[in-house]
């Protein structure tokens, strides 16, 4: 059966647009379709961008109109919960886009210190206004388009440990403070506070109104302050010259005035930050009328000194303070070399390199504890003073031990001469040390007359006494140099002469050391010649004397085979163990000793002919009186005896017999210079024969323990000193 042919409606036909259109017409249908349509990602993208652009557009407009004043305490929150400090604005406050850059208005304004602070602020203000630029400031730079600040008070104070700051609000190390980019300012009634417990440093500074525009400051940023460092009170002034360096991020010349302790200190140089040092390039003057006010502003000991003007350059670089290229004088010497300061713990360490051509005698005083001002004026009057009736001589400054305990030291000092007409001195070199409180001056050493000083002394302050040890070596040198300028004729000595001093004592001054000091003392004159004219006055040889004199033989010298000038100390008292020179004609014996307590001299000395000698006063010379004002009993009583014992003789007997009582008959015996020249005691000294010497060694010295002596016991004394002959 034949069906007739299906018949499609012509809706469905048109449905199957592949039977409708032919091969290739695709394309051209779909085209016009996709221009018109975006696909469903891009629709969301382009509704997304719509919605925040439109959400950023209603939050500006919503800040612009209320001025952000809504925010006042999120802001507070938010900075309190970044910083972990409190964060109040009680007045006005503002937070909005103008138009881009960010506006920010607080009245009253504080951010609190960390609890450790002594401040309770970090930062207040009674008003600040600012625009700071907003793209910049989301990578991080601070960039300040304009600020307008009234009495705003800052505080930048380190921690006791130096580990954390007041403006360094991250767990950490405390970051150096850095300047924000300020293109416009208006800074009025502003005052800055700086604390450093290091260095035992605050200081209040306080700006004048600062004005700046277009990235330019209208004026220099001009500043006054005070301050205290350790217990040393101080003011300043300055100004920065260049001011608008900070905001290019270039150099700031600094230059500041600083008035402290009878010092001045001139500061000039260039910042690379307005609070920052590190890597500075500045110039220091300091000048004054004694140094140790300088150096006492940072708690070091130093010797006091007479008016000192100082020039150097200076830096930082990390912990240190480096004073490079110094030069200046103090008093009438010249100085120079370079000095740091390390800001160490537990202690501040000082390292230096000094030298000075020329130092004057004058300006060594205080080294040794004496007033400079005083010896400059009065000479060697202004080195004694009274105590109890008698002249004192060693010096009674007190060794600053709390001062010591402040810093560490490695200094060396080198002085090419010495300026003083008795004393030849030179090529002085002194290697310092300071080691908690351990003081120790090794070696130290100079050239005295073609001879050669070196001296050990240390010197133990960490105890409650002060202990010092002393070691002082002279090594051979000549005596007519040595001594030419006390009136011995050099072309008439040829004897050298070498020492050592060894001793150790108690007390935190020089005169207090050596009163309770003990060990040895000993002055070695090996084979020479001396100029006569001293020998024979010690001898009272009145027959060689003035037989000498009359020939025209004065300066004729003596000679010497050995001598040894020796004294044993105990407790500050000094006994001649021994006092034995010999000589081609004599053997010259002493007795007696001095004391360091009460400075007294108590000396016998006498020569003992080796020939026959007609007239001879074979009597002792006493030196007697106190190291600042020594004395010399030529006619001593021993003389004065012989001298009426001789009268007598003639009134009784006859001339011939009076001059018997003067007669020597030259039975001294010779040493033996072997225990002479090695510096033995006097139980160790021997004749030529090898026989123990009994001259020498029965001396006896100044009982008294508290360095006074009644009459009767000056008397006794005496009589033992000179009786023993």
């Amino acid at each position: 059966m034949d069906f007739p042919p299906k018949t499609v409606p012509p809706q469905e036909k048109a449905a199957d647009p592949a039977e409708e259109q032919p091969v290739g017409a695709e394309s051209a249908t779909e085209t016009p379709s996709t221009g018109r349509r975006l696909s469903k990602p891009w629709r969301i993208a382009r509704n997304v961008v719509l919605g925040i652009i439109g959400t950023i557009f209603l939050a500006w407009l919503i800040l612009y109109i209320t001025k952000g004043r809504f925010l006042k305490h999120p802001f507070e929150r938010t900075v309190a919960a970044m910083t972990h400090r409190a964060v109040k604005v009680p007045g006005d406050f503002q937070l909005y886009f103008d138009p881009i850059n960010i506006h920010f208005v607080a009245e009253g304004m504080t951010i609190s210190n960390p609890a450790w602070a002594s401040k309770p602020n970090l930062f207040e203000a009674k008003r600040i206004d600012t625009r700071i630029a907003t793209f910049p400031l989301i990578f991080g730079n601070r960039r300040i388009r304009w600020l307008d600040m009234l009495d705003g008070a800052i505080d930048l104070e380190w921690s006791k440990d130096r580990k954390s700051n007041t403006w360094t609000f991250s767990e950490g190390k405390g970051k150096p403070f850095e300047m924000p980019l300020i293109r416009r300012a208006t800074v009025s009634g502003t005052t800055l506070r700086y604390v450093d417990p290091r260095l035992q440093l605050s200081v209040d500074l306080a700006f004048q109104t600062i004005k700046a525009s277009d990235t330019r400051f209208e004026n220099t940023i001009q500043f006054t302050g005070k301050g205290m460092e350790r217990t040393t009170p101080f003011t300043l002034y300055g100004a920065m010259l260049t001011p608008n360096a900070t905001v290019t991020n270039g150099k700031n010349q600094l230059e500041m005035h600083i008035k402290a302790a009878r010092t001045a200190i001139d500061v000039s140089g260039t910042l690379d930050a307005p609070t920052r040092i590190e890597g500075a390039n500045l110039k220091v003057t300091a000048r004054g009328t004694n140094i140790a006010d300088l150096f006492s502003i940072i708690g070091v000991a130093v010797p006091e000194t007479r008016s000192y003007r100082l020039d150097s350059a200076l830096t930082k670089v990390g912990d240190e303070y480096r004073f490079t290229g110094l030069k200046g004088h103090f008093g009438d010497s010249d100085i120079g070399g370079t000095l740091t300061v390390a800001m160490l713990e537990p202690r501040l360490k000082i390292t230096a390199t000094l030298a000075t051509r020329t130092l004057d005698i004058v300006d060594v005083a205080p080294f040794i504890g004496y007033n400079p001002d005083e010896v400059a004026a009065r000479g060697k009057a202004g080195v004694i003073k009274q105590v109890g009736g008698a002249p004192r001589l060693l010096p009674n400054a007190t060794l600053r031990v709390e001062s010591l305990r402040n810093f560490d030291a490695a200094v060396q000092y080198k002085v090419r001469s010495l300026r003083a007409k008795s004393v030849p001195v030179s090529n002085i070199d002194l290697t310092l040390g300071l080691d908690n409180s351990l003081i120790t001056l090794s070696p130290l050493t100079f050239d005295m007359a073609r001879g050669h000083v070196s001296s050990d002394i240390k010197i133990n302050a960490r105890q409650r006494v002060v202990h010092t040890d002393y070691d002082i070596r002279l090594s051979p040198t000549p005596m007519g140099v040595l001594l030419a300028g006390y009136g011995v004729d050099e072309a008439g000595t040829s004897g050298t002469v070498k020492a050592r001093i060894q001793l150790t004592g108690d007390g935190d001054t020089v005169h207090e050391s050596l009163s309770t000091s003990n060990g040895r003392i000993a002055i070695i004159i090996p084979a020479g010649s001396f100029w006569t004219r001293n020998v024979q006055l010690s001898e009272l040889d009145i027959g060689t004397f003035v037989q000498k004199m009359f020939e025209g033989k004065l300066k004729e010298p003596v000679q010497i085979n050995c001598g040894l000038i020796a004294f044993t100390v105990r407790r500050g008292i000094a006994a001649a163990d021994p006092i034995l020179i010999d000589t081609k004609k004599n053997v010259i014996l002493g007795r007696g000793g001095f004391s360091f307590r009460n400075e007294s001299l108590d000396l016998a000395l006498r020569a003992d002919g080796k020939k026959f000698s007609l007239i001879s006063g074979q009597s002792p010379v006493g030196l007697n009186g106190y190291f600042a004002k020594p004395g010399i009993d030529v006619i001593s009583p021993q003389l004065l005896t012989r001298a009426g014992a001789g009268l007598g003789l003639t009134l009784v007997a006859s001339p011939i017999a009076g001059i018997l009582a003067f007669v020597d008959v030259g039975d001294a015996k010779s040493a033996a210079c072997g225990p002479v020249l090695s510096g033995a005691t006097a139980r160790a000294q021997r004749t030529t024969m090898g026989e123990p010497r009994d001259d020498v060694g029965h001396g006896t010295t100044a009982k008294a323990e508290d360095g006074k002596k009644t009459s009767g016991e000056r008397k006794e004394q005496r009589k033992k000193f000179l009786g023993v002959f």
